[in-house]
């Protein structure tokens, strides 16, 4: 991933409300939500919400889909996948023993 790219990520989720709608996209999963349950449950109105998660959608973090009257979104964790790694590509400078810390940390079951 370039810069260029992660830039307008990382300023996509740089607003409350974005992230929170990101995060609870993340956690539920590649089913989806639909816009309106979305809204709900994080107590902001639709079209307040929709305005972040277009915000999120150009910056390649969420993709929607129409389904009859509902639009439902899903995190894209490819693009979420990008941006870890880039932010921790060069974290051990060749010594993988210095970022075991910190992949323990994310992944606790699997390290």
């Amino acid at each position: 991933m370039e810069s260029e790219v992660a830039i307008p990520a990382f300023a996509a989720l740089a607003q409350a409300t974005r992230l929170d709608a990101f995060r609870r996209l993340v956690a539920h999963g590649p089913e989806g939500m639909a816009a309106g349950e979305l809204a709900d449950r994080l107590g902001v109105p639709a079209n307040t919400l929709s305005a972040h998660l277009n915000v999120l959608a150009r910056a390649g973090l969420v993709s929607s889909e129409r389904r009859s009257r509902s639009i439902l979104y899903r995190a894209n964790i490819d693009q979420v996948r990008a941006l870890v790694l880039f932010l921790v590509a060069d974290c051990c400078g060749g010594e993988a023993g210095r970022c075991a810390p910190a992949l323990a940390d994310l992944l606790p079951d699997c390290v």
